[in-house]
C-alpha cells in the first residue's frame, strides 16, 4: 500500500461535473473516467465516500417561479439520479458500492445511518450520499460537510470546473490570482466561492481541511491522497 496523506476521503462532486460537456443530464465517459479514478482509490487502500448535487437535471434557481421548498426537493431527487449513475458505472468497474439518501425511498436506496455508512467504507466500499442534507434551504455544499463530519472524514476533494481557488472569477477576470492555500475565515471575508458559507463554517469549527482542484483531470485525486500539491487546500 502506497503512503497516504489521506485515508478516508469526502469527494465533493456537482452534478455539472457529470454532464461534462454536454453542459446538462449525465455523459457516460465522464463519469466513467472520474469512476476509474475512484477505482485507484480503492485499489490503494482509500476508503471513499462521495456527495453529489444535482445541477446537471434541477437547480433551484430554476424554480425561481416555484415554492422554494417544492424546488429543493426537486433538487434531492436529481442528486438520487446522478447517485444511481455513479453507483452503476463503479459496479460495472467492479467496485462496491452503496447509495444511501437523506430522503427514504427503499427501493432503490438505503436510507443514510451514519453507522452503516462507516461499516461500507471499511469493508472497502464507496459509500454515495444523496438527497442533500434532506430539507430545504441546505445546500449539496452543506450536505458533504455534513456527511464528512459525520463518517470523520480526512479531507473533502472539491471537484470544480477551476483548477482551485481564486481571487475571482478567472473565467472572466485574467488577472485573478490562484491561491496555493488559504483559510477558512479568509473564504468567508473575500466572499470567495468555494462553498457556501454554512458548508464552509462547519468545515472550520469541525478542522475539515478542502483541496479543491480541477474535476477535468480526476487524477488529481490521487495526487492529492497522497500529499502531492494539486488545486488549492483549504484549512487553517
Amino acid at each position: 500500500m502506497p503512503d497516504l496523506k489521506y485515508k478516508r476521503v469526502l469527494l465533493k462532486l456537482s452534478g455539472e461535473a457529470l454532464a461534462g460537456e454536454k453542459k446538462q443530464g449525465i455523459d457516460g465517459k465522464t463519469v466513467g473516467e472520474i469512476c476509474d479514478q475512484i477505482k485507484n482509490l480503492i485499489k490503494m487502500g482509500v476508503q471513499v465516500a462521495i456527495v453529489v448535487g444535482g445541477g446537471n437535471f434541477w437547480r433551484g434557481k430554476n424554480g425561481s417561479e416555484m415554492e422554494r421548498t417544492t424546488s429543493d426537493y426537486m433538487g434531492m431527487l436529481a442528486t438520487t439520479m446522478n447517485g444511481l449513475a455513479l453507483q452503476d458505472a463503479l459496479e460495472t468497474r467492479g467496485i462496491y458500492s452503496r447509495l444511501q439518501t437523506a430522503i427514504e425511498m427503499r427501493e432503490i436506496a438505503e436510507p443514510f445511518i451514519q453507522r452503516k455508512a462507516i461499516k461500507h467504507l471499511e469493508k472497502g466500499r464507496v459509500v454515495i450520499f444523496s438527497c442533500g442534507t434532506g430539507h430545504p434551504y441546505f445546500t449539496t455544499d452543506t450536505a458533504a460537510a455534513l456527511r464528512a463530519a459525520e463518517v470523520n472524514a480526512d479531507v473533502i476533494l472539491v471537484g470544480k470546473t477551476i483548477d482551485g481557488v481564486y481571487s475571482d472569477d478567472p473565467k472572466v477576470n485574467k488577472e485573478a490570482i490562484k491561491y496555493d492555500k488559504i483559510n477558512y475565515l479568509d473564504i468567508l471575508e473575500k466572499n470567495l466561492k468555494v462553498m457556501d458559507s454554512t458548508a464552509t463554517s462547519l468545515c472550520r469549527d469541525n478542522s475539515i481541511p478542502l483541496i479543491v482542484f480541477a474535476i477535468a483531470e480526476p487524477e488529481n485525486m490521487v495526487k492529492a491522497v497522497k500529499g502531492e500539491k494539486v488545486g488549492t487546500i483549504v484549512a487553517d
